[in-house]
């Protein structure tokens, strides 16, 4: 494998599996297909494997895989994949390669957004990174002195987790916010888009609670630039004024001044950060 091969990155959802070719900074194709989340492992690993096989050709050089669960990512094994309840324990890489011939490298699909934009989006030439993804959950991928850092268990940047409140962050910072009171966040955006005043309070409610997340994020990793992903980040100009009147109170003034606060606007990040898993590893290895 080099840098300049073809890679085809791989990004599994809960309803969904997409696929795309990968050459130097340009997406060449992108195919995806439905998956049966309730379903076997082998009937989900066939249907994803349907869709490779169209989106394969001699010329990819090696595949990346990012996935919602942890992943053991010396072994390619994952554990117990997000909304998928038969994939407790699946040897992705194994499975592939043993499929393929060539290379794989699977990682979570947070990790994989994060190294989307560091290689194709808004952080380019940043060493300190943090990727939130505000979604059907929160959580971030970090890049550390310019390297994807992941831990020894694949579970760093699970800030979601962390206890707030009566429950945890990801109850207050992501679409389970409206879920717990009954309500679809996408409506949501629909009545503050109408301009409907109740629909506007309870996005600003949620803009405070996403300031205390930010403020975390930043006193645990420090970075320099903070890439907000996720479907949530649509509705940013309704909570914006309230995240960053609750960060005024962070604890380091000239950090907050400094700090570089972007949306993402790639439209296949995680897609793209999984093709930089084998291309990663080509780097290392030159």
């Amino acid at each position: 494998m080099s840098e300049n091969d073809l890679y085809l990155g791989i990004d599994l959802g809960a309803t969904n599996v997409r696929a795309g070719l990968v050459h130097g900074q340009d997406l060449l194709d992108v195919t995806s297909s439905g998956i049966d989340a309730g379903g076997s492992v082998e009937k989900v690993m066939s249907q994803i494997f349907e869709l490779v096989d169209g989106a394969v050709s001699e010329d990819v050089a090696g595949f990346g895989i990012g996935v919602p669960s942890v992943v053991d990512v010396d072994t390619g094994v994952v554990y117990d994949v997000q909304n998928i309840p038969a994939m407790t324990e699946v040897p992705f890489k194994e499975l592939f390669e043993a499929r393929y011939g060539r290379p794989a490298f699977v990682n979570n699909d947070v990790n994989c957004f994060v190294l989307g934009e560091l290689a194709f989006g808004k952080a380019r030439g940043y060493r300190h990174v943090a990727g939130l993804n505000f979604g059907t959950g929160f959580a971030a991928g970090l890049i550390v002195n310019g390297q994807l850092y992941e831990g020894p268990n694949c579970g760093a940047g699970e800030f979601g987790m962390i206890p707030y409140v009566d429950s945890i962050l990801e109850d207050y910072c992501s679409g389970l916010f409206f879920i717990r009171r009954g309500l679809d966040a996408a409506e949501m955006y629909r009545q503050a888009e109408g301009g409907q005043d109740a629909a506007r309070a309870l996005w600003e409610e949620f803009g405070h609670h996403v300031g205390n997340a930010v403020k975390t994020v930043m006193y645990c990793v420090d970075p320099e630039i903070i890439i907000m992903g996720g479907s949530i980040r649509k509705a940013y100009d309704h909570f914006q004024h309230a995240m960053w009147a609750t960060m005024q109170d962070f604890g380091f003034r000239r950090t907050l001044e400094r700090l570089r606060f972007e949306l993402s606007d790639l439209d296949h990040a995680p897609l793209l950060g999984a093709a930089e898993l084998p291309r990663a590893a080509a780097r290392r290895a030159a």
